[in-house]
């Protein structure tokens, strides 16, 4: 083999050096495996209950004042542009020093006080600014959190088992979000006094429950903390530790570098980028579809919420073991295809009713997960050895550039909508499932050309970290 071709081998089990030569490659559930994969449970607080089913919901009511949506975007949008300016920056510096969990706790504590903060937002408009600005920051910690935990997949699992790792750590926090989200609903939320006597006066059962989730993510986030230990580089590697400006040089290079080396990473880092805002879009507009079209109560959206993330949970690690098997494009085809096939019947069928979106909506749950999933083992059998923050980095940062296609789409194909049947938007709106549609089809016909390596497809046994 050439030297191209051995600078981005692939790396699964690149630490095996420093595992335990006895441990059965076949096997997931180790203490590793399932220390990492509680991270992904214990995140779902700040994913589920803060920014998609209650803070954001509480931010934006009248109690804030008018416009408080459209200032919600904006400063979203800003978190945005500061992780994709810098995610593949600390990912490199974390590779470089070999600082990975030291990086992973940082910012997850980060979280977690953004999280605790959130609690003195009380629902007047001087407070406004306040939960904007914490929780912009704790999605930006997040983020950063992300691509060093992200980072630690090929650490803990070995090129035959790294799919089920994945579908692992992405199922329970597909459930530890839903199981979070029941206990503050029925214990905080729904309640007209919730345990401990909390009421909704000023705003107190969503204050509280903003300090049940900083809890619940850090409780969660410790076994990884204390079990993935760090690495450190040599003594000359952490002493060339470079500039900001001399890392996006660094940065830049390593884009050249793969374009040149194998195309297919660079390749696979733009499909997936499309196809994944497509997969947030379908989250991200569901409930309103629900609403809007199929005539969804709120307490339905919410019951629909759980059903449909308990599905996507299950299925995410159920197709981890077909990820191992078939490999992960295999996988990503067959869940995007499926979705795009349920998307289209939901737009066709739109006036059924209920009963509809319940059927068709939850075959599109089921594909959600094992896509999101098999698209991090994608790209963890594709990354060079040593470079696993630094190309994670540029996962978050390349899903980040595009992340305006979905909600553009969805508009865009509502505007089409109105000029070609006559009706108003709201009666429309269906038509914005084919904006969503669309872009999952851009993602599926970009990720066609991205060819995997030979090892997709057959066992490279190597002994994954064993604590």
């Amino acid at each position: 083999m050439d030297e191209t071709n051995k600078a981005v081998s692939p790396a699964p089990g690149a630490s095996s050096t420093d595992s335990d030569p006895k441990a059965p490659p076949s096997r997931i559930l180790t203490w590793p495996v399932t220390a990492w994969a509680l991270w992904d449970w214990g995140s779902a607080a700040f994913n589920a209950v803060i920014t998609t089913f209650v803070f954001t919901v509480y931010i934006t009511s009248d109690a804030f004042g008018p416009g408080a949506e459209s200032t919600l975007g904006w400063v979203l949008a800003g978190a945005g542009v500061l992780i994709a300016l810098f995610a593949p920056i600390t990912g490199q510096s974390a590779d470089r020093a070999g600082r990975r969990t030291l990086w992973l706790t940082v910012n997850t504590l980060l979280v977690v006080i953004a999280s605790a903060g959130l609690f003195f937002v009380q629902p007047a408009p001087e407070y406004l600014w306040l939960g904007l600005l914490l929780l912009a920051g704790g999605n930006i910690a997040f983020e950063f959190a992300s691509v060093n935990y992200n980072a630690m997949l090929n650490e803990i699992s070995t090129a035959s088992t790294v799919g089920r790792v994945s579908g692992l750590g992405w199922g329970l926090g597909y459930i530890g979000g839903i199981v979070l989200l029941l206990m503050v609903y029925f214990g905080l939320i729904n309640p007209e006094v919730g345990v401990f006597g909390i009421t909704g006066e000023n705003g107190m059962d969503v204050r509280v429950t903003m300090l049940l989730c900083a809890a619940w993510t850090l409780l969660f986030s410790i076994p990884v903390i204390l079990t993935i230990r760090d690495k450190p580089r040599a003594a000359t590697a952490r002493a060339s530790r470079p500039g900001l400006l001399e890392s996006y040089r660094l940065l830049f290079r390593t884009i050249a570098d793969l374009w040149r080396a194998d195309k297919n990473t660079v390749f696979f880092l733009i499909a997936s980028a499309v196809f994944r805002d497509g997969l947030a879009g379908v989250f991200t507009f569901g409930g309103v579809i629900a609403a809007g079209v199929f005539g969804f109560s709120a307490g339905q959206v919410i019951i629909f919420g759980v059903v449909a993330n308990v599905v996507a949970g299950v299925a995410t690690i159920a197709f981890g073991a077909l990820d191992d098997l078939l490999g992960p494009k295999r996988v990503i085809v067959l869940s995007l295809t499926c979705m795009i096939i349920a998307g289209t019947l939901i737009f066709f069928f739109h006036s059924g009713g209920t009963t509809v979106f319940w059927i068709l909506g939850l075959i599109l749950c089921i594909f959600v997960g094992p896509a999101q999933s098999a698209s991090r083992t994608f790209l963890a059998r594709l990354i060079p050895a040593g470079r696993e923050g630094e190309v994670f980095g540029l996962y978050a940062t390349t899903g980040r550039a595009v992340s305006f296609m979905a909600p553009a789409a969805f508009s865009t194909a509502i505007l089409v909508g109105v000029a070609v049947t006559g009706q108003t938007r709201d009666q429309a709106q269906y038509w914005g499932i084919l904006g969503i549609i669309l872009v999952l089809l851009v993602g599926l016909l970009l990720l066609i050309r991205v060819r995997p390596h030979e090892h997709h497809d057959t066992a490279l046994e190597q002994p994954p970290v064993t604590g």
